[in-house]
């Protein structure tokens, strides 16, 4: 938790009081690895900080699973869709690894920003980053070329991303196939 606290006190500046009172209501999970913490169609009651671990977001098209987001130690995670509306999510929330989190409840999210308005710019803050994280996938994927993507993903996306991620999700991810990636792979390494 200690991470944790240092992340939330570096973005709002939290008293000793407002820390104890937002980390009594986080709740800790461990889950194994391939469990789906939020189901495709079920509404997201959290968001997750990721103590330690790998997860995944993901929807079907056509019977194929289509990665959008990867996070792993120390970053924050859900289906950000359906925690924000609290509505049904299109996305599957899923551990790739063994991973223990920290769960921080829709209502008392609500409950944190009527307390006080350093709460509020913390939901602010997630949001902008998730936001510009959107715009910045979206234009990744509009304008830059299989390979781009690929240099791009290695180059802003933690190691443990790379190291732990299967190879076919992260083709997924970038919107290319497993053998175009297997290609891309191969060229970088021989130059």
């Amino acid at each position: 938790m200690n991470e944790l606290r240092k992340i939330v006190v570096d973005l709002i500046d939290l008293t000793e009081r407002e820390w104890l009172f937002f980390s009594t209501n986080l709740k800790i999970k461990a889950y194994k690895a391939k469990t789906q913490i939020v189901k495709e169609g079920c509404v997201a009651k959290n968001i997750y900080f990721i103590e330690s671990g790998l997860v995944r977001t993901y929807h079907l098209h056509a019977g194929k699973e289509i990665n959008t987001y990867f996070a792993c130690d120390h970053q924050f995670i859900s289906t950000f869709s359906s925690f924000i509306n609290q509505s049904p999510s299109f996305e599957t929330l899923e551990t790739i690894q063994d991973s223990v989190v920290y769960e921080l409840s829709y209502q008392f999210l609500n409950q944190m920003y009527k307390e006080s308005r350093k709460f509020e710019k913390l939901g602010r803050i997630l949001a902008e980053k998730n936001y510009l994280c959107v715009l910045d996938r979206t234009y990744t994927m509009q304008t830059k070329t299989a390979k781009e993507k690929y240099l791009d993903f290695i180059q802003n996306y933690d190691e443990k991303i790379l190291r732990n991620v299967p190879q076919y999700q992260i083709a997924s991810f970038l919107g290319i196939e497993p053998e175009s990636l297997s290609r891309i792979r191969k060229e970088i390494s021989s130059s």
